[in-house]
């Protein structure tokens, strides 16, 4: 099936970005789209900095033939991480690629070199373009059943003959035997939860989201949609043929999910052959969250190891900081609210801005934002569409619970933090959950998964001035308003101390759109990378 797709600079998927900790990093995007974008940095934290974040409560989109240059410092992080199009449900289409952040050379690793470092990534695709999913969405409907899987912008290796047509591209991944890889896998997709394994290895998991992780082996690890890991890989099996290395749909209904799986190959130097047989065995119950979850629970902080500092992770001690915000946010299953489809947290659907908050508070537009998101969803209250946003403590420490009373997956990304997860449950969350909560080595990640008819707890400190989006990562949810945006401001901060001034190349919109200086023909700045975003046909 021949599908339009969002490429950059000629590849699908983008480039890599590769950079080392603390490094000042430049990307000039130029949209060569027919419609504005915005570039999302997932779970790059923009310290003092969210005028970078590239969502549309702090930016103003780019508009189509012009660019705009993002400035960021990636201060004291390391890890797997990935950019896309935040804006319009363009991810379906594409426009993602691989971020990754070294450590510096004088800080210790916990793992020795790798002899190769494999960016993948994974995600379910449909074969209707973005702006006709997006019609599907407008129109009340849902997306449904996805035509596929890709793995790295390709589709399944014919593994099958019924299930898998000739002639299609598929992803191969060369390796030597004897050696050690690491492997950072991607969730980019549009919603579905995957499964990922490469046939007879194991997968040492090291990392998640900037955190170390305890080393523990896994046959296969569910990826939920907008999370990242990264494993170390030992090409110690027979090269008498290639393996397959599989992502497939997970918490559904298999049966009827078999065409959602996408299918590579691991190929070592002196292999005998193709692949060929049954894929590995997924998890026994596609449907078996408790085995998901347990599966989650196990994923620690390695509490020894440093990471972007030569201080271990676990000299940060969470559990003895007092809780001084919480706020409960549950979803449900989208319903209509003046006439249209939407997806609400706390009863309240969110209304992207015409003025971005942060830039709406910088020049003190009034009504653009209200600061009354409730901490508990009100009992009896219809939901509305509104701009209400959580108003955090600066240096406060907030308890965030995601309550999922929807059918189906989810996964929440807290832009400009790593928080803590302390817990996950079936069942409504209580007061009295606090109790099994791991208050010792809670791994710190970005984004977490959210079982149906459960319950997921975070703790964040708030420790970084601005406007941060909490936000569904299933897009389709996203789009339909289930977000919400957390500020956090320094009322003593006069100087700009701890957090940087509006850039100098700030877009204008909104009723601030009088302030725009400047036009698509402007010349390009000096560059560290250059990003040109652009359609093209991929088959």
């Amino acid at each position: 099936h021949s599908s339009s797709v969002i490429g950059i600079n000629g590849k699908f998927p983008g480039p890599v970005v590769n950079i080392t900790t603390n490094w000042n990093v430049v990307v000039n995007v130029l949209n060569d789209l027919d419609e504005p974008l915005l570039i999302t940095w997932n779970g790059i934290q923009h310290r003092k900095n969210c005028w970078q974040d590239g969502v549309l409560g702090t930016n103003c989109p780019i508009p189509s033939g012009w660019n705009w240059t993002y400035e960021f410092q990636v201060k004291d992080q390391i890890g797997s991480f990935f950019y896309f199009p935040s804006t319009g449900l363009q991810r379906a289409a594409g426009g993602f690629g691989g971020i990754v952040v070294n450590n510096r050379g004088v800080i210790a690793v916990p793992f020795g070199r790798p002899d190769g470092d494999i960016t993948i990534l994974i995600g379910d695709w449909y074969n209707r373009n973005h702006t006709d999913l997006r019609k599907m969405l407008d129109e009340g409907k849902e997306l449904g059943m996805p035509d596929g899987v890709l793995i790295n912008g390709k589709g399944p290796y014919r593994y099958n003959d019924s299930l898998v047509p000739a002639g299609i591209e598929h992803e191969t991944i060369d390796v030597h035997p004897g050696r050690t890889y690491r492997i950072r896998v991607h969730n980019v997709g549009t919603s579905t939860s995957l499964n990922f394994r490469i046939q007879g290895h194991n997968l040492l998991l090291v990392e998640t989201e900037g955190s170390y992780t305890t080393q523990q082996n896994y046959t296969s690890l569910d990826v939920h949609v907008g999370q990242s890991y990264s494993f170390l890989l030992t090409t110690d099996q027979n090269a008498s043929s290639d393996y397959y290395v599989v992502a497939s749909a997970r918490i559904v209904n298999e049966s009827l999910w078999q065409r959602v799986t996408g299918v590579a190959v691991l190929r070592y130097s002196n292999s005998g052959g193709a692949a060929s047989g049954p894929l590995p065995d997924p998890p026994q119950d596609q449907y078996d969250k408790t085995l998901s979850m347990n599966q989650a629970r196990s994923v620690r902080w390695n509490l020894s190891a440093g990471a972007a500092r030569p201080n271990p992770q676990g000299s940060f001690r969470y559990s003895s900081i007092n809780v001084t915000q919480a706020y409960l946010l549950r979803s449900t299953t989208p319903v209509e609210i003046g006439g249209r489809r939407r997806a609400a947290l706390n009863g309240l659907s969110f209304s992207p801005p015409e003025t971005p908050l942060r830039l709406a508070d910088a020049y003190g537009v009034e009504g653009a934002y209200t600061l009354d998101f409730p901490e508990r969803p009100p009992p009896d209250a219809a939901p509305r569409v509104a701009r209400s946003v959580i108003n955090g403590t600066y240096r406060g420490f907030m308890e965030l619970i995601f309550q999922n009373n929807d059918t189906r997956m989810q996964s929440y990304h807290v832009d400009g933090y790593a928080v803590f997860v302390v817990g996950m449950d079936y069942g409504e969350w209580t007061e009295a959950s606090r109790g099994a909560y791991n208050k010792g080595d809670s791994v710190a990640r970005s984004t977490v998964q959210v079982y149906p008819g459960a319950w997921t707890a975070v703790l964040v400190s708030l420790d970084n001035v601005g406007f941060w989006n909490v936000r569904s990562q299933n897009l389709d949810s996203w789009y339909l308003g289930q977000e919400v945006y957390v500020r956090v401001v320094n009322p003593e901060d006069g100087a700009n101390k701890t957090e940087m001034a509006v850039p100098r190349n700030a877009l204008y919109c909104g009723q601030l759109h009088k302030y725009q200086k400047y036009g698509p023909q402007t010349a390009i700045p000096r560059l560290i990378k250059h990003i040109c975003i652009c359609s093209s046909s991929c088959v």
